[in-house]
C-alpha cells in the first residue's frame, strides 16, 4: 500500500506550522516553566480556533469526530514547534468524555478554552495544575504534583480526578495517548536534527565547519534514519487507528516505540554536537532535548513497547 498525504491534510499542517513559527512558543515554555500559564492558554485557544483539539471531539460537542491521521499530524507540529501542555492526553480524553457528566466540557476542549489531562493506570497525569479536568483511568488515587525532567511540565494526580473504570474505551484512550506521544516525538525529533544541521554548518573547528567532519556526518545520517524510519510506523498506527484494525495495539506500539526512540537519539545528538551550550536554559534548544527524554518514556517506553509488539504480534497474525 502506498500513503500519501492529500492536499487538505498537508495544508492543515502547514497552517499550524505557520501559527506555532509565529508564535514564539520558547517564551511560552518559559513563562509555562516559571508559573505564569496565561502565555499558554492564550495559544491554546488560537489552536482551538484553528480545529487542533477539535480533532478528537465527537461532532455533537463541536469537533470533527476522531480523525487519528490528521491528529498524528497535528501532533508531529505541535512537537516541532515545542508546544508544552497535555495535548496528547486532551486528545486522549477527549474521547472519554461524551454519554458521562462531564460531556458537557466537550465545546470547550474542541474550542481550545478548555484543557484536560488524562492519568494511566497506575501513572501520572501530565499537568494536572494546569488542565481543567484531569481523568483518571483504574482506581481512584491521588498524587502529589511533582517537577518534570522538562522545565515546563508537571506530574501528579489532584484529588478531584474523575475515575474511569477499565474497558474497551480506556483501552482506546491509552492507545490514543501513546500515538499522539509518538507524534509528539517525532516532531521534536525533527527540530533537533535542524537545528543542529544549521549549527554544524557555521561552528568551525580548525578553519572548516564542524558539519564537513564525516564523523558528524554520519552521527546525523544515523539520526535522520531513525526519523525516516518511525515516521511510516507513525502514520501506518493512524490509519490502523482509523480502521479499527485488529492489530492497532500492535501498530501503535511499534510506532511509540520507534517514534520515542527518534527523538531521544536527536537528543543526544543535539547535546553533543552543540557542545556545552547545548544543555544551558538560555538556550532555546534545550526545552526540546529535555522533553525528548521525557517524551521518549511517556505512554509506554521503548521496552515496553517492544514487549507489546511482541506478546501481541501473534495474535494479530492470527486474527488477520
Amino acid at each position: 500500500m502506498r500513503f500519501l498525504l492529500d492536499t487538505e491534510q498537508r495544508d492543515f499542517a502547514a497552517s499550524l506550522a505557520a501559527l506555532l513559527s509565529a508564535a514564539d512558543v520558547p517564551a511560552v515554555a518559559r513563562a509555562r516553566a516559571a508559573g505564569d500559564d496565561a502565555p499558554l492558554r492564550a495559544l491554546w485557544r488560537r489552536l482551538g480556533d484553528a480545529g487542533a483539539f477539535a480533532l478528537a471531539v465527537p461532532e455533537e460537542f463541536g469537533g470533527t469526530g476522531l480523525l487519528p491521521v490528521e491528529l498524528a499530524l497535528c501532533c508531529v507540529e505541535l512537537g516541532r514547534h515545542g508546544l508544552p501542555g497535555p495535548a496528547a492526553e486532551t486528545f486522549a480524553a477527549s474521547t472519554l468524555l461524551a454519554g458521562t457528566e462531564q460531556q458537557a466540557l466537550l465545546p470547550g476542549v474542541a474550542s481550545g478554552q478548555l484543557i484536560l489531562s488524562l492519568a494511566a493506570d497506575g501513572g501520572y497525569a501530565a499537568d494536572p495544575d494546569l488542565a481543567d479536568a484531569v481523568l483518571c483511568l483504574g482506581d481512584e488515587r491521588k498524587a502529589p504534583l511533582r517537577q518534570s525532567l522538562d522545565p515546563a511540565r508537571r506530574m501528579g494526580v489532584p484529588g478531584d480526578a474523575i475515575a474511569v473504570a477499565p474497558g474497551p474505551g480506556s483501552e482506546r484512550a491509552t492507545g490514543l495517548a501513546a500515538l499522539c506521544t509518538a507524534a509528539l516525538a517525532l516532531g521534536t525529533g525533527r527540530h533537533l536534527l535542524a537545528a543542529t544541521v544549521g549549527y554544524t554548518r557555521t561552528r568551525t573547528q580548525f578553519g572548516v565547519p564542524i558539519g564537513s567532519f564525516q564523523a558528524v556526518k554520519h552521527r546525523l545520517a544515523d539520526v535522520l534514519l531513525q526519523l525516516d524510519f518511525a515516521e511510516p510506523l507513525l502514520y501506518g498506527a493512524a490509519v490502523a487507528v482509523q480502521d479499527s484494525a485488529a492489530g492497532a495495539a500492535v501498530d501503535i506500539a511499534a510506532a511509540k516505540a520507534a517514534c520515542g526512540g527518534a527523538g531521544y537519539s536527536a537528543a543526544r545528538a543535539a547535546l553533543q554536537l552543540h557542545g556545552a551550550i547545548g544543555y544551558t536554559d538560555e538556550f532555546d534548544l534545550s526545552l526540546w532535548i529535555r522533553r525528548a527524554r521525557v517524551l521518549r518514556n511517556a505512554w509506554g517506553s521503548p521496552s515496553a513497547c517492544r514487549r507489546t509488539v511482541l506478546e501481541l504480534r501473534p495474535a494479530a497474525e492470527v486474527r488477520n
